[in-house]
């Protein structure tokens, strides 16, 4: 089982959902992408990862185009705010789905406010590819 997981800047919600694909099976591959990938994953992510016991401090956000020849049996794609638009993925894909969820890196306030926010993001993002994972792969 191949997945891709595609978002704009892969420093967010992808690198999340990727860390809690791999956690619930590690027989699956599983990797994210963006279209336009930032330099760093976003250290908040980072932060609320590994307060779950998730470490994302040596991922880096890939460019979606080292992955346009591959074959997926899903590619996946989270961004959910309107100001942001992810593309059709036109490789090889048995299946195509949108898991949509808001930017936390959109947040402001304070660090605390930030952070609430990102947790907030990080368990329905856990919730909702516990249920893709539960319907779909597991066996």
């Amino acid at each position: 089982m191949k997945i891709l997981i595609l978002c704009i800047g892969n420093s967010c919600r992808s690198q999340m959902a990727e860390g809690f694909l791999k956690t619930f099976d590690k027989t699956i591959e599983v990797h994210s992408a963006g279209t336009l990938p930032t330099e760093k994953v976003n250290p908040y992510a980072v932060k609320v990862m590994n307060e779950i016991g998730i470490n994302l401090e040596t991922n880096y956000p890939k460019n979606v185009n080292v992955f346009l020849n591959e074959e997926w049996d899903y590619v996946i794609t989270v961004c959910d705010d309107a100001n942001e638009s992810c593309p059709v993925f036109n490789g090889k894909v048995k299946n195509r789905i949108h898991l949509g969820f808001e930017d936390p890196a959109k947040a402001k306030g304070n660090d605390e406010e930030i952070l609430t926010e990102f947790r907030k993001i990080r368990d329905k993002i856990k919730n909702e590819f516990m249920r893709f994972y539960l319907d779909n792969l597991k066996i």
